[in-house]
């Protein structure tokens, strides 16, 4: 019996659904970071399934729901939302502690009315204290009838072979929608684009992050000396970011440029020759033509 089907990934900011898709995937396709909002565009990962239990599944990464209030944030989250018509399962991420989050009450309450079957997965059960687990899970059951209720460490990778397990029992029978090579939907561009983004986002504070676009301009493949060369741009929204971005003798754009080109050399198997350009796109975050031509859609 081969089985697939499509998984939607959902949760607030920060909860771990990146590195629990990268976890099952067995590979880094989306970026993490400790900072919430890193996700912003939906993901895909494909775990290919052989022996007793074969199949594939199919993981839709999202970005992390809130209450949005700016333009870029709405389109973060109407890429998470706008996956629950076109899946076969949704995966709620949930973060352990000592009760349901506010903002896990505020998704939930969002679920009130979908007819799919919804998993709540219970992440990083490795900080806390055991007994406090049931108490836990009994107050999301009090909220939602849960399909299943699966603590698991994504971190450390406990609990993902049960959760995999029990994924593979609901899904219908169906083809392989992808090549078994295949990983991800999403293009080298996209991805190498992603990581310079991520080890922006580690390397600054504050509003740089979330003020920060990164946009692939060149990627070229030079199959004979098994080179890429890849030129990509930093648009930032104030001038005075684009100095941070650059820092002193421009020491901080040439350790974001080592750090993401270590990074895509290992991912893409090959050497990298890195470019990075920044420029200020003034308040690009607000400006609902920019977030579309960055690659974020938003409600025009």
């Amino acid at each position: 019996m081969f089985k697939s089907g499509f998984i939607s990934i959902i949760g607030r900011p920060n909860v771990g659904k990146s590195t629990l898709m990268n976890r099952i995937v067995g590979e880094r396709i989306a970026i993490t970071t400790h900072k919430p909002q890193t996700t912003r565009n939906k993901i895909m990962g494909i775990r290919n399934l052989s022996g007793e239990e074969q199949g594939q599944l199919i993981f839709l990464d999202t970005p992390g729901i809130h209450k949005a209030t700016t333009p870029l944030n709405r389109a973060m989250v109407d890429a998470a939302t706008g996956t629950f018509g076109n899946v076969d399962l949704l995966l709620l991420i949930a973060e352990a502690g000592a009760a349901p989050h506010p903002e896990d009450r505020f998704i939930i309450e969002s679920l009130s009315q979908t007819p799919l079957p919804v998993f709540l997965v219970i992440n990083k059960i490795d900080l806390m204290e055991k007994p406090l687990l049931l108490p836990l899970i009994d107050s999301f059951l009090s909220l939602h009838p849960f399909r299943e209720i699966i603590p698991l460490s994504a971190l450390k990778g406990d609990g993902v072979d049960r959760l995999v397990g029990e994924i593979w029992k609901v899904l219908p029978e169906g083809p392989r929608y992808f090549p078994e090579e295949m990983m991800t939907d999403r293009s080298e561009r996209f991805i190498a684009a992603e990581i310079i983004r991520e080890k922006i986002t580690l390397r600054t504070h504050k509003e740089i992050p979330y003020a920060t676009a990164v946009v692939v301009d060149s990627f070229k493949e030079d199959e004979e000396r098994n080179m890429i060369r890849i030129a990509a741009t930093i648009h930032v929204a104030k001038d005075s970011q684009k100095g941070i971005i650059i820092g002193k003798k421009g020491a901080m754009l040439k350790e974001i440029g080592t750090r993401a080109r270590l990074e895509m050399e290992r991912f893409f198997a090959a050497k990298v020759f890195l470019e990075l350009f920044v420029r200020v796109a003034k308040d690009w975050t607000n400006d609902p033509r920019m977030i579309q031509e960055f690659g974020y859609k938003d409600r025009m």
